[in-house]
């Protein structure tokens, strides 16, 4: 069975990064590219906020100037997905789609997270052209425009409370006759002139010719006072969570409730001794390239010093 020194699950910015350093520290490094190959930035058109790129760039070519970068420093990329994993006792092994069975002396784990979507065929149809789960990352892109954003929780209030700062309207649209987040995040939406709360409404489809345009609405839905309702509306964001891609290994590494890998302090360490947690898979805070970038890069200096220690 082939032995792998540095075995990276995911190729986001943050499976990437390590897979860059650890090329660099000589660790030969073997990069799975996973569910989707080049992480979530692939489905932004175009990303303004990440250092070094002052006239923006396309997701999918950054992704691939990343790609090439960790190739230049020795890393193996492979095209597979894990499909089990034995964090029983080192070295570690991983099962993949395509048949394989590799073990591994560490193993950085940057799976990313998956944002949900409501189910509708037109997210899919609009997926970069309107429809979007990140607000920080495209928001600025609807400066002085009409947005909504769907979600009743402290994640949906904050995307709600950002994009009122760029936009011109914000529509919060929730499913149920309340908010779910707390006090403060309530009162910031409530207070705020340009966000229109929606309750008890669902989205069942959308509309454009080039992007979107507007959004088909249903408020009280399956009630004698259903009313369908069309808002008009140039971006649509979703706020109704992350589902974080660490089913595989939650027999072996904490998680939160949400499925969130915990790891140790500022730290990527898992609590498995040489397996290391990157990028979304273990950050519900932030959830940016940068922050993943810089977290990767931490899972391969410490993926290095721990194959020194072992004389590895």
């Amino acid at each position: 069975m082939e032995t792998i020194r540095c075995l990276i699950l995911g190729s986001g910015p943050a499976g990437y990064t390590a897979g860059i350093y650890a090329g660099r520290a000589g660790l030969s490094p073997v990069i799975y590219e996973g569910l989707q190959p080049g992480g979530q930035l692939t489905t932004t058109t175009e990303i303004e906020n990440f250092p070094g790129y002052p006239e923006g760039i396309d997701g999918n070519q950054m992704m691939d100037d990343l790609r090439q970068q960790a190739e230049r420093f020795g890393a193996e990329i492979r095209a597979a997905i894990a499909v089990k994993a034995d964090l029983e006792t080192a070295p570690y092994t991983l099962t993949f789609d395509d048949g394989s069975v590799v073990q591994c002396h560490t193993l950085i784990i940057a799976t990313g997270a998956t944002a949900k979507y409501l189910g509708l065929t037109d997210e899919e149809k609009y997926k970069g052209q309107g429809v979007s789960a990140c607000a920080t990352c495209d928001g600025f892109f609807y400066r002085k425009k009409q947005v909504a954003v769907v979600g009743g929780g402290d994640t949906a209030c904050e995307e709600a409370t950002y994009l009122a700062g760029l936009a011109s309207k914000v529509y919060l649209i929730v499913r149920k006759n309340y908010l779910r987040a707390s006090q403060a995040m309530q009162d910031r939406v409530f207070e705020n002139p340009k966000i229109e709360v929606l309750f008890e409404t669902n989205t069942v489809g959308l509309f454009g010719e080039d992007g979107v345009q507007g959004a088909h609405l249903v408020r009280k839905k399956g009630t004698p006072e259903e009313e369908n309702l069309d808002i008009a509306i140039d971006g649509f964001f979703l706020a109704i969570g992350h589902k974080p891609n660490s089913d595989l290994f939650r027999p072996w590494v904490k998680t939160d409730e949400t499925g969130y890998i915990i790891t140790e302090g500022m730290t990527p360490r898992t609590g498995v001794p040489g397996v290391f947690a990157a990028g979304d898979v273990a950050d519900p805070l932030y959830r940016q390239a940068i922050t993943a970038a810089a977290s990767g890069c931490k899972a391969a200096i410490e993926a290095e010093r721990y194959l020194s220690e072992k004389g590895l």
